[in-house]
């Protein structure tokens, strides 16, 4: 189960995962997460995971590869309470020491606040077709 790390705020946790993420460090990956039984991961194109156990081996086979990522992020849309906050934004992964190889993913990321501090409790990504990401960045103009 997860370290006894204290997160102060979501971000901290949110900097946590993208490091853990680059550097394919299961044990730091993992102390992000909350210790709660719903928690819930859905990798680009793969199913739908519940629990802790389940994610773990799913980051595990993933760092396993032994291929290192590089992660560029968009600027956060977040929504806030004082015990919740929702993360959505558009991430740029790349394979490390390659340039031509990267995939836009629109991303979803629940963190809640309990007595161990901030934890993540829902991680979705997504492809994004190319195409796509003219929109995603375009300025809002409101009627």
């Amino acid at each position: 189960m997860p370290g006894k790390r204290i997160f102060a705020s979501a971000q901290d946790v949110e900097a946590a995962f993208y490091e853990a993420l680059e550097k394919a460090d299961i044990e730091l990956m993992m102390t992000i997460w909350s210790e709660d039984d719903e928690i819930v991961c859905v990798h680009p194109g793969g199913s739908r995971l519940v629990g802790y156990p389940p994610i773990r081996e799913a980051w595990r086979r993933i760092f396993d590869t032994g291929r290192r990522l590089q992660v560029h992020l968009a600027p956060v849309t977040a929504v806030s309470t004082p015990f919740s906050t929702v993360h959505s934004l558009i991430v740029q992964v790349s394979i490390s020491g390659t340039s031509d190889v990267s995939a836009p993913l629109a991303v979803t990321n629940v963190y809640v606040r309990g007595a161990m501090g901030w934890r993540m409790v829902v991680h979705h990504a997504s492809a994004v077709p190319p195409e796509a990401l003219s929109t995603e960045t375009a300025p809002k103009i409101l009627h």
